[in-house]
């Protein structure tokens, strides 16, 4: 069942980015998002973080930068509701999700899918592991950008988190990461992508 992940995201992304009517979308953002960035304080357009993917894999993740300039330098290691190291151009991405796009370099290079468990920081991971032993069998498939657990698990809790992930593992498909995906785009048209009130994040 899982032959179908690499042939139908390239295919995704392909289209979305050569098809008419989104062509022109896709130039505006990946043109004026970095400028955006870039323009509120001159800093690094991208940044990058260590995930664990498939298999405990542990890759570098792609995203544009939503906070300050050297935020790790500020103590912390998650983001919090009202984190002052997000910039006000940041915001507006994590309120979106367009912070999450350029992971679409990951999926492309085959670290992640469009769709899956999200891919968390090595210390997440980690921590979650210790707390659950189970945890560790959402690493059986690729993680994704969007995914069961990233659209329904709203509070951010960890074992439901765990419960959507391995209810994707068990029924993945391509019926299913169609669903998904377009809810994910309906989210972010409305968006609703980023709201979450539970614990606090990794970044």
């Amino acid at each position: 069942m899982r032959v179908y992940k690499r042939p139908f995201d390239l295919i995704i992304i392909a289209g979305a980015h050569v098809f008419p009517p989104t062509l022109l979308i896709w130039v505006v953002v990946w043109l004026v998002v970095p400028l955006m960035i870039w323009l509120a304080d001159r800093g690094p357009i991208f940044y990058r973080q260590q995930r664990v993917g498939r298999n405990g894999r542990v890759f570098w993740v792609w995203k544009f930068r939503t906070m300050v300039q050297n935020a790790d330098a500020y103590g912390k290691v998650w983001t919090v509701d009202g984190d002052e190291r997000i910039t006000r151009v940041g915001r507006f991405l994590r309120r979106t999700g367009l912070d999450e796009l350029p992971q679409l370099i990951n999926v492309v290079r085959g670290e992640m899918s469009l769709v899956g468990p999200r891919p968390l920081a090595t210390k997440e991971q980690a921590m979650l592991e210790n707390e659950m032993p189970e945890f560790v069998s959402r690493l059986t498939v690729l993680p994704g950008i969007t995914g069961l657990a990233q659209l329904y698990n709203k509070e951010d809790d960890d074992r439901s988190k765990l419960e959507y992930d391995m209810q994707y593992v068990q029924q993945m498909g391509i019926l299913m990461d169609m669903k998904l995906l377009f809810l994910t785009v309906f989210d972010v048209v409305l968006r609703r992508r980023d709201i979450r009130t539970g614990k606090e994040k990794f970044n």
